[in-house]
């Protein structure tokens, strides 16, 4: 079955997908899912052999429940996940895949830092790629009924795999969430973008770090990353700046930046055309960051905010850019704090997500228009003093 084969096997069991119940049974779930698997045109065998195995696991429901981590502000999850270790070791991986990193660069136009710096906290350059069950992980979070559309899709894009010989059901492992190898791909992306990088005749993610990066830099390519382009890098911002221009939905041109007060730490910023939002992940006293077009490529990857900064800051570092300038933001909150800002914000009409305790993307805009009508300063960053105002 050929890429485009399988593609259309997707497109033809969304719509048993959508009418599938997540939850109940997990043995008849399995059941209801082989059913499709045949349905689209899977001969019984293959269908049989690849689930055979399969088992619920609650370990990664556990893990899917505690992502902790993501609660830390911006400043601390950088300097949790950055160390001087992992920038020597990128370093010294960039020497030693030198090649396949001039292939990538060529071929996409993706700077090497933007890989190593994934390659880094994904698995820390493939020591670390996780021990669950990959099939286990996959049905287990499609049963489960958070995000089922999300996981059932891989289900049946690593049972094409299966069906090519690049899936074990019993023996493939890697992280909780399904994603497999040293860049951390799920089964559908791999389908898609997996690419033989050394000449082996197959994709191995696991064990082969050429196919890995020129996957990992396949995979940003189709996701919309602009070649030879930035993708953001560290700004001072003027005391007088109007702090609601800043936040990851307002964009202006590189040169109304400029005109505003806005100029670089260090090096130059990109083109005067050029569009960029400002970003303050801890207010206006804390570090500040121009983002460019793609950046927004970064959230194709992973949807944590802070992940996301972190990732595409810890790149600049490994291109050479210096340690950023953490200044001395005011007082966050803590996580039952933040939760508690959570309530109060849908109480009033604001759209946050999950109240998880999480400073995501929606709860950043719903403070910042809170800040604007309270006469704070709009900068995103929620304070005692917000919380105590609402």
């Amino acid at each position: 079955m050929l890429r485009s084969s399988f593609l259309a096997l997707v497109s033809l069991l969304l719509p048993l997908q959508a009418q599938a119940q997540c939850g109940g049974g997990f043995r008849n779930f399995v059941q209801l899912m082989k059913e499709e698997a045949l349905t689209g045109g899977y001969d019984s065998a293959t269908v049989n052999s690849f689930f055979q195995s399969v088992r619920q696991d609650p370990s990664v429901l556990k893990a899917d429940r505690s992502q902790g981590v993501f609660q830390k502000p911006f400043i601390d999850f950088s300097r949790r996940l950055i160390s001087k270790s992992r920038l020597d070791r990128g370093q010294a991986m960039s020497r030693k895949y030198d090649t396949t990193f001039r292939r990538i660069e060529s071929t996409y136009g993706i700077d090497r830092g933007v890989l190593l710096a994934f390659w880094a906290f994904e698995t820390d350059y493939g020591a670390v790629q996780g021990s669950f069950n990959t099939l286990n992980a996959l049905v287990t979070l499609s049963h489960d009924c958070r995000r089922p559309t999300l996981f059932r899709p891989q289900v049946f894009a690593a049972l094409e795999l299966f069906r090519q010989g690049n899936f074990d059901p019993r023996r493939t492992t890697g992280a909780w969430a399904g994603e497999i190898g040293m860049v951390q791909m799920l089964p559908r992306d791999i389908l898609e973008n997996g690419v033989d990088a050394d000449g082996d005749g197959h994709v191995r993610l696991k064990t082969s770090a050429p196919d890995a990066l020129m996957s990992g830099a396949k995979m940003l390519s189709n996701l919309g990353w602009r070649p030879n382009e930035p993708w953001v890098q560290e700004v001072t911002i003027p005391a007088n700046l109007d702090l609601r221009l800043s936040g990851t939905y307002r964009k202006k041109t590189v040169a109304d930046w400029q005109s505003l007060g806005v100029s670089p730490r260090n090096g130059r910023l990109a083109g005067p055309n050029t569009k960029a939002a400002l970003i303050l992940p801890q207010g206006h006293k804390g570090p500040a960051f121009l983002a460019y077009p793609n950046f927004d490529v970064y959230f194709e990857w992973n949807q944590s905010f802070t992940y996301v900064l972190t990732a595409a800051y810890f790149a600049t570092r490994l291109s050479g850019a210096a340690a950023y300038d953490a200044g001395t933001p005011d007082t966050g909150l803590a996580s039952d704090q933040m939760e508690q800002l959570q309530r109060k914000l849908s109480a009033r009409g604001h759209d946050v997500g999950d109240v998880d305790g999480i400073l995501g993307a929606k709860t950043r805009v719903a403070v910042q228009k809170e800040q604007e009508r309270l006469g704070l300063p709009a900068d995103a960053w929620p304070t005692p003093a917000l919380l105590s105002r609402l």
